[in-house]
């Protein structure tokens, strides 16, 4: 059996719900980043090891989100949620009460799978939460919430407010999650239920690689691979460039939530330009404008103030074009099958946001500047927005699913 909301009854509720469920999915992405400068002094960590406590958590992602997007289909968006919630919420306050290294990434590890299985279940609610002419816009909506939680936390590390505890950060990121679960149990607005025809994993996937989704399937994992390789990148790499082109290492802190707020602004432009009657052109010029965005940050000065407006620029082009892709992809799919189509999307994405720090790592380590880093970012973002366009070339406007 299988769910969707009921439009006319409690969309908005609905939203706002995924939208603080997103918040705080935001915020725990960026945890371990704000915590790791006390705990690793703590825990004696070397550089290795801290790449391995960051690496646990973007390996349970990608478990997570096969895992979320085959239970929203088999047990319900609700069920996904919930369990996703409480899952990373628990692990979240246990990493707070570790006692080595070994712990360390076991817990972030599962902190990470319940991440993962939150989003496939965050898109699908607010894809559903709307009729199909607005869904761009509702998946934008809830999407800007990822952002905005991790310019939170990014406010967080930046002023202080952790203090000298590195626990708190994780008990923090950890109960949110587990209050609000009761309240999407709770509150999520009454499914009508429709007949889910597809029993099975094997079942799900056969659907999504039939010759009449397979170019679609295609183009959606290339778009997520290479459009969350750019995002990644500049979430772990950009603060770092940015001290190696002059800046102090608090300038570059704030460049980075100013990134994050631009990109809020920019995830709500995303949904709109994918609303539009034919979103193909805005799409290709929300693209275009990204890769412009990253130009103009590689070849301008290391003025504080110049920063400051390109790193809000690039985070609210980048995260627009992030946004449109979030859109689009529960559009790829019919009900019965769209959990795990977007969750196997996202979870092909969680491999780009893999590659990307180690591109960057490569790149600088064989002596490029942080410009030829930008660089290097204009054509991966360029193929994707031509990935992006192909999708909404072949979905059309007549592509409008329940």
């Amino acid at each position: 059996m299988q769910t969707n909301i009921d439009h006319r009854s409690g969309g908005r509720q609905a939203l706002s719900l995924a939208f603080l469920a997103a918040v705080i999915e935001g915020f725990d992405l960026q945890a371990a980043g704000v915590a790791v400068p006390k705990l690793a002094p703590a825990f004696g960590l070397t550089p290795q090891q801290i790449g391995f406590f960051f690496s646990a958590a973007t390996f349970g992602l990608i478990f997570g989100a096969l895992a979320g997007g085959r239970i929203a289909d088999g047990w319900g968006r609700r069920t996904g949620l919930v369990l996703s919630l409480v899952t990373f919420g628990i692990f979240s306050v246990a990493t707070a009460f570790v006692s080595s290294f070994e712990q360390l990434v076991v817990m972030r590890f599962l902190t990470g799978v319940g991440l993962g299985g939150a989003l496939p279940n965050l898109v699908n609610i607010a894809a559903e939460s709307t009729d199909p002419a607005r869904r761009g816009r509702a998946v934008a909506i809830m999407y800007a919430g990822v952002p905005l939680g991790g310019a939170v936390a990014s406010g967080v590390a930046m002023l202080g407010l952790h203090g000298d505890d590195w626990h708190s950060i994780f008990v923090v990121g950890g109960v949110m999650p587990l209050i609000l679960a009761p309240f999407i149990h709770t509150l999520l607005p009454p499914l009508r239920v429709l007949k889910n025809d597809v029993k099975t994993v094997s079942g799900a996937v056969s659907r999504i690689f039939a010759p009449q989704t397979l170019i679609t399937t295609t183009a959606l994992w290339v778009s997520f691979f290479l459009g969350l390789l750019v995002v990644y990148l500049l979430l772990n790499w950009m603060p770092q460039l940015l001290v190696a082109r002059g800046l102090a290492r608090n300038e570059a802190s704030f460049v980075q939530i100013l990134f994050n707020l631009g990109g809020v602004v920019g995830s709500l432009i995303g949904g709109r330009m994918l609303d539009q009657k034919n979103p193909v052109m805005p799409v290709a010029l929300g693209f275009a404008a990204a890769a412009g965005a990253l130009l103009m940050l590689g070849l301008l000065p290391a003025n504080l103030g110049l920063t400051l407006v390109a790193g809000a620029l690039v985070g609210g082009a980048i995260l627009c074009v992030q946004a449109i892709l979030y859109g689009v992809a529960p559009q790829c799919y019919p009900f019965e099958i769209r959990g795990t189509g977007v969750g196997v999307a996202v979870a092909v994405g969680r491999l780009g946001s893999i590659a990307g720090p180690l591109l960057a790592g490569f790149l600088v380590a064989g002596g490029s500047t942080p410009s030829d880093v930008m660089f290097a970012l204009v054509p991966i973002t360029l193929l994707a927005g031509l990935t992006t366009v192909l999708l909404l070339v072949r979905r059309g406007r007549s592509l409008q699913m329940a």
